[in-house]
């Protein structure tokens, strides 16, 4: 089965089932590319000081991060899910909102930012990309250091066409479907769920070298990844999420977490949404707030760490990184059809080191 014929099917069944889940929620209401070079300069990324020396047998990072701010913590934004597209579609997502997150994430000045996928809503529509453009354009001047991940759409509605112009837009990661990168006592490993990530392909091997091999000096291992590992009870009955292949992951990365001297947190989105987990030793935030069609959830199982009832949760998370300890904040936007928004913290926890 090729990798392309996995991207249509799962984001054929991944539109049907979010278009039920809506409609289940209504109605609850009463309603590879292996490649070596430079990080370069791209849009939205600083000038390129990231190598990839990487060793050719996986084992080392994809990209290694040189000029990381000392003297001072370091600052990450997490978010995803915006589906920039078309301002005058406000059924598939909220312009407003989306277009304001853009620049209030900006505004956060992070040194660097972590994107979980569905970044555009058609990814294989140049169009589309115009408008991330145009309404991240403020990522452009900061000039901020950015790494993404693959959702299910940028492979709408052709996934070949859909890639290629994912790379247009990140050139930083130089062709690489799945990567890593090494940031100071950070190790990011960021894989693509639209691909096989079972026990034998060519993902899966390089995911445990990658883990086999890592630096005495790395404190953290941050997953960022699309599809969750972990979710809610409505969002595993709705949408049967995690499936089969991506729990056998989750159990694979709980072994290794137990065994490993570094803490492990994976960052995913998919779920338009905020859910916070701790699982096995590995801590799990979903953050999946851009902009795109928010999903109610009326039920939060034991397991979700957020308790608030709130709707929407258009949101966007904050790690500030001191050593061997991190805070992390969700901000939460509080009224996304004010005519002045404004974000609320809503959640907060921490990641300390072994």
């Amino acid at each position: 089965m090729s990798r392309f014929f996995l991207w249509k099917y799962r984001s054929r069944w991944c539109n049907a089932a979010g278009l039920l889940l809506v409609i289940a929620c209504f109605a609850t209401t009463a309603f590879t590319r292996r490649t070596v070079g430079q990080e370069t300069a791209a849009q939205a990324s600083p000038p390129a000081t990231a190598s990839a020396d990487r060793p050719d047998d996986d084992s080392g990072p994809t990209f290694t991060v040189s000029d990381l701010p000392e003297g001072r913590p370091l600052r990450i934004v997490v978010y995803g899910d915006m589906r920039f597209t078309d301002p005058s579609n406000t059924t598939d997502t909220h312009p407003g909102v989306r277009k304001w997150l853009a620049q209030k994430v900006a505004e956060e000045r992070p040194d660097f930012m972590l994107l979980t996928g569905d970044m555009p809503f058609h990814g294989a529509d140049p169009a589309d990309w115009k408008i991330y453009n145009e309404e991240t354009a403020a990522w452009a001047q900061e000039r901020l250091r950015i790494y993404p991940t693959i959702g299910n759409h940028e492979g709408l509605p052709d996934p070949r066409q859909g890639l290629a112009n994912y790379f247009a837009a990140y050139p930083q990661i130089d062709h690489h479907e799945w990567y890593s990168v090494k940031l100071g006592n950070i190790y990011l490993i960021t894989l693509d769920t639209s691909t096989f990530l079972n026990v034998g392909w060519e993902q899966r091997r390089w995911l445990e070298s990658q883990l086999a091999h890592l630096p005495p000096s790395v404190d953290f291992v941050f997953f960022l990844f699309h599809l969750p590992m972990i979710a809610d009870l409505q969002t595993a009955f709705m949408l049967g999420i995690p499936d089969p292949s991506t729990l056998g992951l989750r159990h694979y990365l709980e072994a290794q977490a137990a065994a490993s001297h570094a803490k492990f947190a994976v960052f995913t989105g998919h779920i338009h949404n905020y859910e916070r987990f701790e699982l096995n030793g590995i801590t799990h935030v979903i953050t999946g707030g851009g902009g795109a069609r928010p999903y109610p959830i009326f039920i939060r199982g034991d397991q979700d760490l957020y308790r608030a009832r709130t709707y929407p949760n258009f949101n966007y998370v904050v790690i500030t990184l001191e050593g061997k300890h991190a805070d992390a904040k969700m901000y939460r936007v509080v009224d996304p059809d004010a005519a002045q928004r404004s974000v609320e913290v809503m959640d907060s926890f921490t990641l300390d080191a072994k």
